[in-house]
């Protein structure tokens, strides 16, 4: 296994981020067309008005990706002010396994750490259960009481990690 480093979205991989989002969420078994599956699709937004991170192999391959929406983000939808939420967590089907994930959100953790704020926050589909079971790990724990529904028939639930 090659070694994974979590650095910024450069300009020229945003494609490459919307396309493994796309593929990683249709992997999932998660509808992959409408509204939300162009906002998963196109990264432009996200790395300039957020922070859109990427994991990459020592070739430079791009293997994961995950939005930093930090307070004031219009990508921020169920943090504080002085909380740092993520949203888009996703893998390659072909990188998974290796630790991808983890990487990234322990990069997002660190990231809350250096902007001073209290908490991570985090909203998820309830059919994630791979996911939850690595933020689980990681420590976060399930605030029901903050579970939402961005839209009808969509019901979302939420984490929280206490720094």
């Amino acid at each position: 296994m090659s070694e994974v480093t979590i650095r910024p979205a450069r300009e020229d991989e945003l494609g490459v981020v919307g396309e493994l989002t796309i593929n990683a969420y249709h992997a999932d078994g998660f509808e992959t067309s409408g509204e939300y599956a162009l906002k998963l699709a196109d990264a432009r937004p996200r790395a300039r008005e957020a922070e859109l991170l990427v994991a990459v192999d020592d070739t430079d391959a791009v293997l994961g990706t995950v939005t930093v929406a930090p307070p004031g983000s219009p990508w921020a939808q169920v943090s504080g002010p002085d909380e740092l939420e993520f949203r888009m967590l996703a893998v390659a089907p072909a990188a998974r396994g290796r630790g991808v994930g983890e990487a990234l959100t322990r990069r997002v953790i660190e990231r809350a750490e250096e902007l001073g704020l209290r908490a991570v926050t985090l909203s998820s589909s309830q059919n994630m259960v791979v996911a939850h079971r690595l933020y689980e790990r990681l420590g976060f724990r399930r605030t029901p009481e903050a579970d939402w529904s961005p839209v009808p028939g969509v019901d979302l639930i939420t984490y929280r990690l206490d720094l």
